[in-house]
């Protein structure tokens, strides 16, 4: 497995890394089962491991699966959504970081973690507060790199501003979600990270299941078992029965040309595999070293082109001026004076 370096941290990581949402308990999956896939894929090299506070008790069985291995490993964990219905619980003030920091080290049975970044945006908190708290945390050794994940290319180069103008520590690595259907953040995130010279981590490489070549158009038993929860876009699965023969001329199963395409722009440091099953990581894993023609990305371009999305992700993060008609819309009082 080559290695990269993960933004300018001087961290090196393995192209594919393992993305543990799956191996929550909430999930379906048996503490056991996912323990031995995380080692299996320690074992082929895959050297990122990638967790949060709010996937269930994902923590736990990494921090499980981690024992006596702790030090071959870049440990990444995030923060920020909800924990819990106390409204404290969540965002990126002070006083959550640095409670949440202490969990998360607790749950994981390590006393740092590698990378520890901010789940999703929080508009209500001054990106300074933010990042003094993690400056702190990197000061006191509890982590090594911060990242923040889902950040529009505005607030990666506000927070870079005012890193620089403070003082403080700045955002190493930023996760973004990229794959052939949501190809996005080509148009500004990329270029920016790669200004700043931070690594990226994608997410959903694999685009929620649609491009692992099992979903299909007239696979109406599989919506009908609920396996795929966004079905509803017919776009998407157009894409993908463009994309499927493609494949097939390429001699290529589906996952390994979606895993490929994903890890190809220079832009991109790794991606996180979502493996549920051992026979799902032997699957992405027997692909790594796949490399892509210029002739089969050209044609990737055609059907979907750089800088575009297919449909709507429905775990994209939404900026407050869309996600609130409010803030789109005069009072009606106002619009009644005019």
């Amino acid at each position: 497995m080559q290695y990269r370096t993960l933004g300018r941290t001087g961290i090196k990581v393995s192209p594919y890394a393992l993305g543990t949402l799956m191996f929550a308990t909430s999930m379906g999956n048996d503490p056991r089962d996912s323990v031995r896939i995380i080692r299996k894929a320690l074992d082929a090299g895959v050297n990122v491991i990638d967790t949060a506070d709010a996937y269930g008790d994902s923590e736990e069985v990494v921090g499980k699966a981690l024992e006596g291995r702790r030090d071959d490993v870049v440990l990444a964990t995030k923060f920020g959504r909800p924990t819990g219905q106390d409204p404290n619980r969540q965002g990126a003030s002070r006083r959550w970081i640095v409670t949440a920091v202490e969990h998360s080290l607790r749950r994981l049975r390590t006393d740092h973690i590698d990378l520890y970044q901010l789940h999703r945006p929080d508009p209500g908190t001054d990106i300074e507060e933010t990042l003094a708290a993690l400056t702190d945390l990197l000061h006191s050794g509890k982590v090594r790199a911060i990242g923040a994940s889902g950040t529009p290319a505005s607030d990666i180069v506000d927070a870079q501003w005012v890193a620089q103008r403070r003082g403080l520590a700045r955002f190493h690595t930023e996760q973004p979600v990229y794959s052939i259907l949501n190809r996005g953040i080509e148009r500004e995130v990329l270029p920016t990270t790669q200004r700043f010279g931070m690594g990226t981590l994608v997410w959903g490489p694999l685009g929620q299941g649609l491009l692992t070549g099992r979903v299909r158009r007239d696979h109406n038993d599989l919506k009908r078992a609920g396996m795929v929860r966004h079905l509803s876009d017919e776009r998407r699965l157009d894409v993908v029965e463009t994309l499927v023969p493609l494949a097939a001329e390429a001699g290529l199963p589906m996952t390994h040309l979606a895993m490929a395409f994903a890890i190809t722009h220079p832009g991109v440091t790794c991606a996180l595999l979502g493996a549920r099953t051992e026979q799902h990581l032997d699957d992405l894993l027997a692909g790594v070293d796949v490399t892509l023609s210029d002739d089969v990305l050209d044609r990737i371009d055609e059907i979907v082109p750089p800088g575009t999305d297919v449909g709507v992700l429905d775990q994209a993060f939404q900026p407050p001026a869309l996600a609130d008609p409010g803030l789109r819309r005069r009072p009606l009082a106002a619009r009644a004076a005019a």
